[in-house]
């Protein structure tokens, strides 16, 4: 059985910082592409970063540009988002994805294969 699992949320202050974890078990990520998507409540879902599968390119939502980086280790099977200088409206549920496509950007959330459940972020004082 194919899955993504994210990890590595939770409550932080204003200015803080956390790292998230995406796993892959029942497949090898070497592959696959990763995507990063948010979703605050009443709010669509919001593309935040895309790895390519060697993780030779990154892209990034102008949102989090500077702050957050997004890295790989293929060994592990895992990939990380690592979200500095956090603010209240990054405030939402973090899920990852994975595709099989090469794009020069956020590709649309509806072009990956596969989900995690997501995993709660709040920034909040």
């Amino acid at each position: 059985q194919k899955q993504l699992v994210e990890s590595g949320g939770g409550l932080v202050q204003p200015g803080g910082s956390l790292t998230l974890s995406c796993a892959a078990s029942g497949f090898t990520l070497d592959y696959y592409a990763i995507g990063w998507f948010r979703q605050a409540p009443g709010k669509e879902r919001e593309g935040v970063s895309y790895i390519r599968s060697s993780g030779e390119r990154t892209y990034y939502a102008d949102s989090v540009k500077g702050r957050f980086t997004v890295t790989r280790d293929n060994a592990k099977n895992t990939v990380y988002l690592q979200m500095n200088s956090l603010k209240p409206e990054d405030t939402a549920v973090y899920y990852c994805a994975a595709t099989e496509l090469v794009a020069a950007g956020i590709l649309p959330w509806d072009e990956y294969d596969y989900w995690g459940q997501g995993t709660q972020v709040t920034v909040s004082s």
